[in-house]
């Protein structure tokens, strides 16, 4: 073999790498076992045991947090929790840059694209502006645009082209402001391991929440508009003293042993501190100098005068706040202290005790920062926030604020980053009267009750253009001006599609998926043990161990996540992945029989099959990459998964098996090798069957097959799941055995008859799908929903059974899908499948040059995917199990196609080597000749693929039991087709072009 040397490092380097990636996913199991084991069962002591070794270097120079980063996650439908999708809206965004323009064809255009986007893969500032200038031809744009907010970029005299361009860059910023707001939330959430990015669909973004428990609370926290506000500040000495009185009410409170005792010597406290807040005698002011001075030393003979478990007692909140102080004395400026991120918690619960309420300046709001101030990411800064309007509102609201922009300056000789901001006429007046009455002194700048900045004010700002200056790393000045820019749009955020999973269900698509896999790895190793032999056998089944080593590495490496699909995915790989080393085994068995050494025989074996793996793999690897640009979610996972898969296979079966061969030929260890046992010696040996003369019967099966479902079809139509029709789906387990019929009878009235019912795995638990009010954008409609659910169903639930716990408890997952999300699915859906089967046909048409070959592959393919339609519109109300066509059924017919053709390819690769070893041989023999060489290959392959994935039907749970019966039809159907349709087309193609070219010839 050339380039041996090359193959050994590669793939050495490889498993290097694989190991490397790999080992991070051991460590974070090690320590999450450390804490499960120290935490007793106690949820809040393991994550708490876990966040206090998030930044301690635990592996390799790697924080735990970051190994946390770079390990295989689970996903969703395996650990349980939520995954959303988010769409802004691009109308309110769009009103908003037109200062909510009331122009009459403005609005029609706006709506008519909002209508029209459902059906349409333009962009909607496209359509907008198409809609437009339909209703009225002679308008521009730029009357509507030209405001003061966007004079520098739109005036009257722009064109449309060019204010489109505008849009389009000030919706790009709407979104970019929308991410970073929502990152910022899904940060404090506390979530390990979330999951942001932003979808190709303008306006929307995915978020994933592994291990979320609170749905409704994500659901708030996400589609919660931004708030961006200016404030006035406190400074530090302005409210000491009141800051010192509120510890020692704390310590009073704290101390009693009942509320009468603590209500009363409270009440003693705030009364004496309120007179002498008035009258400041020089006692208090002397206790105050006293206590800052003891926060403050960190001298032995302090530390033994007053421990610290003393100091908390006497002053419970200073022992958490380190007071913002610099030799010895406060610090001037808006920032109360400084507190360890575990202690953020205790803190406001003490300041939102009453008593201490009392005791705070009435116009006093303490803030967090947002950022940490250590690398640790451990220490937070709290911020003193003066609230001088009556009515609790910002001094100065975010929403006047037109642009914000982050730049390199050059000051002194140096250079810095600055954040440069721009307001409205409205905000630019009252920015100079707040600057003016605050000069010295912070203005903070707060989004969602956080605080993001607090720069001093210099000097008076008029004109609206302001600049902060700070020591921002060029990441903290872009976070800025982002939160700046996100008052400026008007925009709501809504749930589009939503996944609920609870944690119980995620563990048993784990059980269910590790065990497939186990059982589907074992048996595909006996039979090849047992069809070839033990050495050949033990050989294929040493490359598919390697290939599931590469392919889990390869995962690592992409800090992927593993979802069921995925899985299934990595199953169904395994099956693909023997196809290449039975391709080159009976190859290697022709070349024995033809009389030629092992060795020789071997080396031809791998070089003739060379081809025929090359061409099967990457078509196969062609339908992975239109699977995953057109799916989402899970989809995406299984098509990533069988591409890295099938390339490592190629890797294994074609490359590291011939270096294992030759090594143990040097060595003369391969004697009386075979490639076959006593069981399948004269198996499929020379076989002639005439596939060629029953061709007309082969098309009138499946021909007929899509005539029965054309009808049914039309009569009874797709079982289409919510991806393809928008609606909730709702898994529901009971504590006994339920009946469909019963439970839809008890939803219909509830859900206004809009509602079917099916049982999903066991007779306890059913599936509960409905589209009431999926129109509805209201959040609260998610809650109406379960509340219906449950008043539904009270009766079959236990006795004193709340409404939380049966969404907590009984409801085991969740998933809504929105009409326009819906519709972009079906659209992509259809479009992929369309695309695949061009795809397929255009490069056997590449390869082969012939297109009899293009035309037979796309026929197969086309009556492949036909007839698995045909069967499920035939069988979905037959069948004891869900026959939805949704997103997976579409990601199993992309799966076959790419499947399939693999079968049709090795059958065309043959009838190629023949006609080009004989071209005069007469074409019905090489045809049915190429067809009887690989029969056994054919068998093989298809046998231990129907195996595996009958493993994943059986055993690997409900949820995908459809998409793998999906895959099964396609096995059958595709082997079928190769047989008897793809090649018979390719046969009677070829067979015409030949008669027209003899007549012509006999012309001459």
């Amino acid at each position: 073999m050339q380039n041996k040397g090359f193959v050994k490092v590669f793939a050495v380097l490889l498993t290097l790498v694989c190991l490397f990636y790999l080992s991070f996913s051991f460590v974070t199991r090690h320590y999450n076992s450390k804490a499960a084991e120290y935490a007793g069962g106690d949820p809040v002591k393991e994550s708490s045991y876990l966040d206090s070794l998030s930044t301690q270097k635990v592996w390799l120079g790697y924080t735990l947090k970051q190994c946390r980063e770079m390990e295989i996650s689970l996903g969703l439908d395996l650990k349980g929790g939520m995954n959303v999708v988010l769409e802004l809206n691009v109308a309110d965004v769009i009103r908003s840059l037109s200062n909510n323009n009331q122009d009459e064809n403005f609005n029609k255009a706006l709506d008519l694209a909002y209508a029209h986007q459902a059906t349409s893969q333009k962009d909607f500032i496209d359509l907008f502006a198409e809609e437009y200038k339909k209703l009225d031809n002679g308008a521009r744009l730029s009357a509507i645009f030209s405001t003061f907010e966007l004079k520098d970029k739109i005036t009257p005299q722009s064109t449309d082209a060019q204010v489109v361009s505008v849009l389009k860059d000030e919706l790009k910023s709407a979104i970019d402001n929308s991410f970073n707001v929502l990152r910022t939330r899904i940060d404090r959430f506390g979530v390990v391991s979330p999951n942001i990015q932003r979808l190709e669909t303008a306006g929307r973004i995915l978020v994933e929440l592994p291990g979320v428990k609170e749905p409704e609370r994500v659901r708030k926290l996400l589609q919660g508009s931004a708030n961006l506000e200016f404030w006035e500040t406190y400074n530090l000495p302005e409210i000491y003293q009141q800051l010192v009185a509120a510890d020692n009410v704390l310590a009073t409170v704290l101390k009693s042993e009942d509320s009468a005792a603590a209500t009363e010597s409270t009440d003693a406290v705030v009364a004496e501190t309120t007179e002498t807040t008035t009258a400041a005698p020089a006692e208090t002011t002397n206790d105050a100098d006293s206590l800052l001075a003891k926060i403050g030393e960190d001298k032995p003979e302090t530390q033994a005068a007053l421990s610290r478990e003393e100091f908390a007692k006497q002053h419970p909140l200073f022992a958490l706040l380190q007071i913002n102080q610099y030799n010895g004395q406060l610090a001037s400026g808006p920032v109360v202290g400084i507190a360890d991120k575990k202690d953020i918690a205790k803190i406001n619960e003490y300041l939102n005790m009453k008593q201490v309420k009392d005791i705070l300046p009435r116009n006093l709001s303490l803030k967090w920062g947002v950022k940490a101030l250590d690398e640790k990411e451990q220490y937070f800064y709290l911020y003193a926030i003066k609230m001088t309007n009556r009515d609790g509102t910002p001094a100065l609201g975010g929403d006047v604020v037109t642009d914000a922009n982050a730049d390199f300056v050059q000051q002194a000789g140096r250079s810095e980053q600055q954040v440069s901001m721009t307001m409205n006429a409205e905000g630019a007046k009252a920015w100079a009267r707040l600057t003016k009455e605050n000069i010295g002194k912070a203005v903070a700048i707060v989004l969602d009750d956080m605080v993001y900045s607090a720069p001093n004010v210099q000097v008076e700002i008029t004109g609206g253009r302001s600049q902060i200056t700070g020591h921002f790393t060029p990441e903290e000045a872009k976070d800025l001006a982002n939160v700046l820019k996100s008052g400026k749009m008007a925009a709501s955020v809504q749930i589009v599609q939503e996944d609920v999973v609870g944690p119980s269900l995620g563990q048993e698509a784990i059980n269910a998926g590790v065990i497939s896999f186990a059982l589907a790895l074992i048996l595909l190793m006996i039979y090849m043990c047992a069809f070839y032999g033990i050495i050949p056998g033990l050989i294929a089944d040493g490359a598919l161990v390697l290939n599931i080593f590469f392919t889990m590495g390869i995962l690592a490496s992409f800090q992927a996540v593993l979802t069921l699909p995925g899985i299934a995915g990595m199953v169904l790989t395994l099956g693909m992945a023997v196809d290449a080393n039975v391709l080159i085994y009976e190859r290697t068995k022709e070349e024995l029989r033809a009389g030629k050494s092992l060795g020789k025989a071997i080396a031809d074996g791998y070089g003739n099959a060379f081809s025929a793996i090359f061409d099967s793999n990457l078509t196969s690897i062609i339908t992975g990459i239109v699977l995953f640009y057109f799916g989402t979610g899970p989809i995406r996972g299984f098509a990533t998964t069988m591409i890295i898969g099938l390339v490592a296979s190629f890797l294994t079966a074609v490359f590291l098996t011939r270096i294992v061969y030759e090594a143990l030929l040097a060595k003369d260890k391969l004697k009386n090798v075979t490639f076959t046992t006593s069981i399948t010696k004269d198996l499929l040996t020379n076989p002639k069957i005439n596939f060629l003369a029953a061709r007309k019967v082969g098309y009138l099966i499946p021909a007929g097959i899509i005539v029965l479902g054309a009808i049914s079809m039309s009569t009874i139509g797709l079982n289409n799941g919510i991806d393809f029709t928008g609606g909730r789906n709702y898994v529901v387990r009971f504590d006994q055995d339920v009946k469909t019929d019963e439970v839809r009878d008890m939803l219909d009235a509830q859900l206004d008859g809009s509602v079917s019912v099916i049982q999903i795995g066991t007779p306890d638990q059913v599936r509960v799908s409905t589209n009431y009010k999926i129109d509805d954008s209201d959040p609260s409609v998610d809650q109406e929903i379960e509340t219906k659910l449950f008043e539904g169903v009270k009766s079959l639930l236990p006795a004193g059974t709340t409404l939380d716990q049966f969404t907590g408890q009984y409801i085991q997952s969740s998933q809504k899908v929105g009409p326009s999300m819906a519709d972009d699915i079906k659209n992509a859906a259809i479009l992929a499948v369309i695309f695949a089967m061009i795809c397929m046909a255009a490069y056997i048409l590449l390869r082969f040059r012939d297109i009899s070959f293009s035309v037979g592959a796309f026929a197969s393919v086309a009556v492949t995917t036909l007839c698995i339609i045909s069967f499920y519109t035939l069988l979905w109300k037959v069948l004891p199990f869900s026959m939805e066509v949704d997103q997976t059924f579409i990601a199993a017919i992309l799966t076959i196609i790419g499947y399939s053709i693999n079968d049709t390819v090795v059958v065309f690769d043959r009838i190629r080597e023949t006609i080009g070893l004989y071209p005069k041989r007469d074409r019905y023999q090489v045809i049915n000749d190429a067809l009887n060489s690989t029969l056994c290959r054919t068998f093989n392959t298809s046998l231990t693929t129907l195996v595996v994935v009958l493993c994943i039907f059986i055993l690997g749970g409900a949820t995908i039991r459809s998409f793998t019966f999906a895959i099964l039809l396609g096995i059958i159907i595709g082997t079928y087709s190769t047989l008897f349709v793809a090649t018979p087309i390719a046969y009677e193609l070829q067979k015409k072009k030949i008669n027209k070219k003899a007549a012509a010839e006999a012309g001459k």
